[in-house]
């Protein structure tokens, strides 16, 4: 993706210019700010108090820019297409439904790409991580074969987000100035047809019950005026041009060339610096200013609420199962597809060997740890960090990939890692060196460690609401060993 046009408005910090709050001070030489490798580089991590953009974002009075790439798939077979190449039935997909979730799995079950997808009768638009959406075009393109489908990367399309009421007001506020091109419903923590849950055992309720998120897509070149209404309640001070209805123009965004919007200039002229390349002065009002949500504020809220992300809780180990994500990104029922056998496996047969949870943090320790940092039961190391964040009501929170077999009850403690000299290192909340679980920490060391209480998001049992009562064939194998027995 290009860097966020939001980049450039009032008091908006990139990840990578980031100060360490909340650490241990920074002495001579230590690491001060966000690493290259953060997914959210390209987004402003906040825009001067991310406790206060966390609770603007949750009571859906703020929009925050997303990291994503969008990859458009055009022609007659596209549903049919990626339903037998991901693990969720998309044939359903239709205009305005709030589009689903979607998993590629490689030949083994692993991880290989997230998708949040909507049609909008024409164009099948999946959205991944940024810098993903490269490598998932190549791969789709090298799919194709003989079937009646176009792939093409859309670096012309944006997402913002927001949560709650905040959803619906910034789909108003899209379309009120003719930039929606779509609108995704993000379905977690619900469990969707076709899918079910690893909370087997779980006896309290899912902390994301509460969470309502959401996107839309919009030209790059029309953020800025998206924004300012978004911030005025949702509607445009002008109604759009008589007999031209807002879906049509959203079709022409989605499908044709880049087109003049209500921000003016076109996605081109905005590349090159032309007229839409500098909103800044456009969100000089105090409104439009607390109505911006950093990646950090929007972080917090989707770590509290355990939704698992390919950036973050996805490494070359990584299945469904571990996550949770059978909740919302995968169809039981459908045809075969990579990766199928080793969700089938695992959910009738197996137990996934890693699980996800919800670390509550001490936060009178000072310093946070990082994504990759060691989660530890005494001396041993059961896990490791995947996102941190220091939420605006729960203090310092994180998401932890752990051995399954780890008591649900067991007081854990993490790893606090810091630059080589001993001072605390770049913050958790938006530090992305390590990448995910089990990353190399690099140049980092660990100067300390946190307690750390879970609250389990998949079962320690191992078992989902789909999977058998009892192993399959079971029976089958005692009554062989009977005959035995009989001497039959």
């Amino acid at each position: 993706m290009r860097p966020s046009p939001l980049l450039d408005a009032p008091g908006a910090l990139a990840a990578d210019s980031v100060a360490v709050p909340g650490g241990a001070p920074a002495g001579p030489g230590a690491a001060d700010t966000v690493p290259a490798a953060d997914p959210d580089a390209l987004v402003p991590a906040h825009y001067g108090d991310p406790l206060r953009e966390q609770r603007l974002l949750a009571d859906g009075l703020a929009v925050s820019a997303l990291a994503r790439d969008i990859v458009a798939v055009t022609g007659a077979d596209r549903l049919t297409w990626l339903t037998t190449l991901s693990s969720q039935r998309l044939t359903g997909l239709a205009p305005g439904d709030g589009g689903a979730e979607a998993l590629l799995l490689d030949a083994r079950g692993h991880i290989a790409h997230a998708l949040a997808a909507l049609d909008d009768g024409r164009t099948l638009l999946l959205v991944t991580e940024a810098g993903d959406g490269p490598a998932l075009a190549d791969l789709l393109d090298r799919m194709r074969f003989m079937l009646r489908v176009e792939v093409r990367p859309r670096e012309d399309l944006v997402a913002l987000g927001a949560l709650g009421a905040g959803r619906e007001r910034l789909r108003r506020a899209a379309d009120a100035v003719g930039a929606l091109v779509g609108a995704w419903t993000d379905p977690w923590p619900g469990v969707v047809e076709g899918g079910t849950s690893y909370d087997v055992g779980l006896d309290s309720p899912h902390p994301g019950r509460a969470y309502a998120a959401g996107f839309v897509l919009v030209p790059a070149t029309g953020v800025v005026e998206v924004v300012r209404v978004f911030a005025a309640g949702g509607l445009a001070n002008e109604e759009p041009p008589a007999g031209v209805p807002a879906d049509e123009s959203a079709e022409d965004a989605a499908d044709g060339p880049p087109a003049e919007n209500a921000a003016g200039g076109s996605a081109d002229e905005n590349a090159a610096g032309g007229p839409a390349a500098e909103p800044g002065g456009a969100l000089a009002g105090a409104a439009e200013h607390d109505a911006l949500a950093g990646a950090m504020a929007w972080e917090a809220l989707r770590i509290e609420a355990g939704r698992p992300r390919r950036a973050r809780e996805v490494d070359e180990r990584a299945i469904p199962h571990e996550l949770d994500w059978l909740r919302t990104a995968v169809h039981l029922a459908k045809g075969c597809y990579p990766g199928q056998e080793t969700v089938a496996r695992t959910l009738n047969l197996g137990r996934p060997p890693r699980r996800l949870t919800l670390l509550q943090l001490d936060g009178l320790a000072g310093g946070l740890p990082a994504p990759g940092d060691a989660v530890r039961l005494g001396e041993r190391t059961v896990g490791a960090v995947t996102s941190v964040a220091r939420h605006h009501e729960l203090g310092p929170i994180a998401l932890a990939l752990l051995r399954r077999g780890v008591p649900a009850g067991a007081a854990l403690s993490v790893d606090v890692s810091g630059a080589a000299d001993g001072a605390a290192g770049a913050s958790a909340e938006t530090a992305g060196a390590a990448g995910g679980p089990g990353a190399a920490p690099g140049e980092r060391v660990v100067v300390g460690r946190v307690a750390a209480a879970q609250e389990p998001l998949v079962t320690p049992e191992g078992r989902a609401q789909a999977s058998p009562a009892e192993r399959p064939g079971a029976g089958l194998r005692t009554s062989l060993l009977h005959r035995r027995d009989d001497g039959r």
